[in-house]
């Protein structure tokens, strides 16, 4: 059986992770121009910018720049990445972003000392003093976020538990600060996802909170990204974080030049094949990614690039 939702909501977050983890430079105005391009498309929500060391990531040393450049239109929710109080302290001071706060762990402990260095019980406390700085500033905290959770290249498989417990420990946190969380995200980091796997994982977690909403972060390192977007789908999966073009991709994966995240114009046009809401304008989607192909300057993984949409080929044979 499947539970397919009406619509989703696709959290579009390419010029965030794609431009951090190309190696540049990108220049600022082009960043703005991806930005301005993508509000135009009907995505309601964009990652603008990371607010991290510029020294670690050196592709968004300009963050500042980008934030104030860009057009900000009615109806879209901007939103930046920050990792620590020191990046919600600098998000603070802009207008015009959305401030909704997250809280995060992994599966994999030796991933997080890696990707974070630190472990989980530092961790744990991490989260909580970011719980502390939303409380003092008036920020909702809607959502948690397990990367991960799929697999991982240091631990190899993750175990289904090992998430629901992952889970757990950010669900008891946030209510022990007296803060019921909305969102449950499932990240699959390093590609090691598939459709069965997500499937176990999507239910486990549902069973575990049917009333919680469940999202995922999908990444196509190994061209399993739409499959394990329609296999989230069929479990009733209704908020998804996409890039487009398929920009970006973990540091951490397999292989250097390995896929990034799920396109998002893909995820749009299987949203749209089985008659699903997305609120996206497609055609303009794809205006966007070849776009941004031409602003990082090389091929991006996004097959609907190259495919396009059906919709002239319908058109051309409906006379």
């Amino acid at each position: 059986m499947t539970d397919l939702p009406r619509r989703v909501q696709i959290n579009e977050e390419g010029p965030r992770e794609g431009f951090q983890i190309e190696p540049g430079p990108i220049d600022t105005a082009r960043k703005i121009e991806l930005i301005d391009a993508l509000s135009e498309t009907g995505v309601s929500k964009i990652q603008v910018a990371s607010l991290v060391n510029p020294k670690k990531v050196p592709g968004w040393a300009d963050a500042d720049a980008v934030i104030r450049g860009f057009a900000r239109k009615p109806g879209v929710d901007y939103h930046v990445l920050w990792l620590n109080e020191r990046g919600l302290e600098r998000a603070l001071d802009y207008e015009g972003l959305e401030m909704v706060g997250s809280i995060s762990t992994t599966a994999s402990e030796t991933f997080m000392r890696r990707n974070t260095d630190r472990g989980f019980e530092q961790n744990l406390q991490v989260q909580r003093n970011q719980i502390g700085t939303y409380k003092q500033h008036g920020i909702p905290l809607k959502r948690a976020s397990v990367m991960a959770a799929f697999g991982c290249n240091y631990e190899g498989e993750v175990a289904v538990s090992k998430v629901v417990d992952a889970c757990a420990s950010l669900i008891d946190l946030a209510r022990a600060e007296g803060v019921e969380l909305e969102v449950l995200s499932l990240a699959d980091t390093m590609g090691w996802g598939n459709p069965e796997s997500v499937k176990r994982r999507v239910g486990a977690v549902r069973e575990r909170w049917p009333e919680k909403r469940i999202g995922l972060h999908l990444h196509d390192t190994r061209g399993m990204g739409v499959a394990n977007a329609y296999a989230g789908l069929q479990m009733g999966v209704d908020t998804f974080d996409s890039t487009v073009g398929g920009l970006g991709g973990c540091p951490f994966a397999a292989h250097k030049g390995a896929a990034g995240n799920v396109a998002t114009e893909e995820l749009v046009f299987l949203c749209e094949e089985m008659g699903i809401e997305t609120g996206i304008d497609l055609d303009r989607l794809l205006d966007c990614a070849h776009l941004a192909e031409d602003i990082v300057g090389h091929i991006l993984p996004s097959e609907m690039i190259r495919g396009g949409s059906l919709k002239k080929h319908r058109t051309a044979t409906a006379h």
